[in-house]
């Protein structure tokens, strides 16, 4: 059983559809509820918001269900792998990975080492003209393909608006091809990536994964 909460827009507070799930759970006999962050960066959702709204719950169940907060899907090891994946038949110069970005002291820092490892650049929506700057560093280089990737889980208002800044780019350098590729998307490599996260943490060590010791999942959006 795997289920859903989200922080913001929802009809209850995080805690209280944590309260519910973990009720329900407890009910049928489960001891441990692994709860997943569906955030990418580690910015002040995961490190502040979470665990508080996590920390109210787990007080409010008064220990009839053990709740483990794990970690954020993008601070997965899996997720360089995944990313790698999306960019392998694009030309391994010009890439360039665009990310939201977080005000939290070195909450960019998980994405900054996901580009070093792929020897891609990066740059974030959140800082004034980063895109474009970036784009024409790159071309500088002397890329003549660029290939942009939305480093976000779903389509939405910032990626509408990253494929607009893509096309007044190509538009304004004519010269250079451009390329936009889809965000992470409700795909099967990134369900592997949430479930491998699940189960790397369903299990405490020595305890077996069958009847009602292991901690089913929340995915927390």
């Amino acid at each position: 059983m795997v289920g859903t909460a989200n922080l913001d827009f929802g009809l209850f507070s995080l805690h209280r559809q944590i309260c519910e799930f973990g009720r329900r759970l407890s009910s049928a006999g489960v001891k441990r509820l692994q709860l997943v962050p569906l955030f990418l960066l580690r910015g002040k959702h995961v490190m502040e918001d979470l665990p508080s709204e996590v920390e109210k719950a787990r007080k409010e169940l008064g220990g009839t269900i053990e709740l483990t907060l794990g970690e954020h899907v993008g601070g997965s090891q899996v997720m360089p792998t995944l990313i790698s994946n999306r960019l392998l038949n694009c030309p391994a110069t010009g890439r360039l990975i665009v990310a939201h970005g977080s005000r939290r002291a070195r909450g960019n820092r998980t994405v900054d080492n996901l580009a070093k490892s792929l020897g891609t650049a990066v740059a974030y929506w959140t800082t004034e003209s980063d895109i474009e700057n970036q784009t024409i560093h790159l071309m500088q280089q002397g890329c003549s393909t660029l290939t942009i990737f939305p480093y976000f889980l779903f389509a939405g208002g910032i990626t509408d608006a990253v494929a607009h800044l893509t096309e007044e780019l190509a538009e304004r350098f004519p010269r250079t091809n451009f390329r936009l590729l889809p965000p992470l998307g409700a795909t099967a490599d990134l369900a592997n990536l949430i479930l491998n996260t699940l189960d790397q943490g369903a299990a405490p060590c020595g305890s077996s994964r069958n009847g009602d010791d292991y901690g089913l999942g929340l995915r927390i959006s």
